[in-house]
């Protein structure tokens, strides 16, 4: 579980400050260590969030001049064809009046290029942004000018169905890591030496939290858990069953629960230390899928997937799309052609895909 691809993005909805920082208010860094040097080490979920929250409120990350880019960046493809996967899955459950909703939409490219596909199906709904980027939601604001924002997804419409995204959202969210020792497992923790951050094992917790058949693995095993993400999901899936509708989620991740430390950092599209400069680069962990569907069915809603970005993104067509585009502009087949395969071959088996629906709703495409 270790990534390939500099690719991935968007912004978490529990951010808890969309506040810039000034000059008079310390850097996050040395605010961070003075609270770990008074009240002592802290696990890694807050210093992750505590991390990200300041990145995303401050800063445009994507992009060449970013620290990442991330597939709606790469081409117009994947946000047609997930504009298409929203308006046939609609178009069978009998066109019913709805919101479109994307989760941390970054600069808004998937949210035009799926609106503008979505519309030439006949589908132009209502359109909700969570985000708590200022710089961002500028940027979206450009791009879809009648979006409504929210904070989080507590406030999203209660009285239509949902048609909810979310591409490189989930891997954002705060984490929580387990870290086996001689002794057993011990919650991990960022301890502070200095302006120095590092990972240390905690206290002790039984082994009766981990699956059976992780509870033996050898010393120096990981296991990752994001209660946030888990949270969210069980948030949209309650919805999605009361009011009707389905959800996307597609990231980087796997299909666990699993052994791995995924926490990473990414500064100028490289890969940097997690525990170094925290809130001067992006935070993420790659996606327990199996997981966000295991919450989602605990709310009564449907699971599909997960399957492999490069075999949904072929089973809506990227190929026909590719040739299509081709065939208007000659003279960017070269790089259209790059853009299909690094969407379907580079970034098509690191990156999964899965689905929820209401229980009435019918199945989607791409997923099994």
């Amino acid at each position: 579980m270790t990534d390939t691809d500099p690719n991935r993005s968007n912004t978490p909805s529990a951010n808890p400050s969309r506040k810039s920082e000034g000059d008079s208010v310390p850097p996050l860094a040395d605010r961070l260590a003075r609270a770990i040097t008074l009240a002592g080490p802290i696990p890694i979920a807050p210093y992750m969030a505590a991390a990200n929250a300041h990145y995303y409120a401050t800063r445009d990350p994507l992009g060449a001049a970013g620290d990442f880019t991330t597939s709606p960046e790469i081409s117009q493809m994947f946000g047609e064809l997930v504009g298409l996967w929203c308006a046939d899955l609609w178009d069978r459950a009998g066109r019913p009046e709805l919101a479109w909703v994307e989760l941390g939409p970054g600069r808004g490219t998937l949210a035009a290029d799926a609106l503008r596909a979505m519309a030439k199906g006949g589908l132009t709904p209502q359109v909700h942004f969570v985000e708590t980027s200022p710089t961002l939601r500028a940027a979206q604001a450009e791009r879809v000018p009648h979006a409504v924002w929210h904070d989080e997804t507590t406030s999203l419409p209660t009285d239509r169905p949902l048609l909810i995204v979310a591409n490189e959202f989930f891997d954002a969210l705060p984490i929580r890591q387990l870290v086996r020792t001689i002794d057993g497992w011990h919650e991990r923790l960022v301890a502070c030496q200095d302006t120095l951050f590092l990972p240390i094992a905690g206290k002790a917790v039984p082994e009766s939290v981990l699956p059976p058949r992780l509870q033996k693995a050898p010393p120096g095993s990981i296991i990752e858990t994001s209660p946030a993400s888990v949270a969210i999901m069980r948030d949209l899936a309650a919805r999605i069953v009361a009011q009707g509708g389905a959800a996307l989620a597609i990231d980087y991740g796997y299909a666990g629960p699993a052994i791995g430390d995924t926490f990473q950092a990414m500064r100028a599209h490289a890969f940097v230390n997690p525990f170094e400069n925290p809130g001067e680069h992006d935070l993420t962990a790659h996606v327990d899928m199996a997981t966000l569907l295991a919450a989602a069915i605990t709310e009564g809603a449907k699971p599909y997937g997960p399957v492999t970005q490069g075999a949904f993104l072929n089973t809506l067509g990227i190929a026909a799309r590719a040739t299509a585009l081709t065939a208007a502009a000659p003279e960017r087949a070269d790089g259209i052609a790059a853009d299909r395969a690094r969407l379907a071959e580079a970034m098509g088996e690191l990156f999964k895909v899965v689905a929820i629906t209401a229980p009435t709703w019918p199945q989607p495409e791409g997923l099994t």
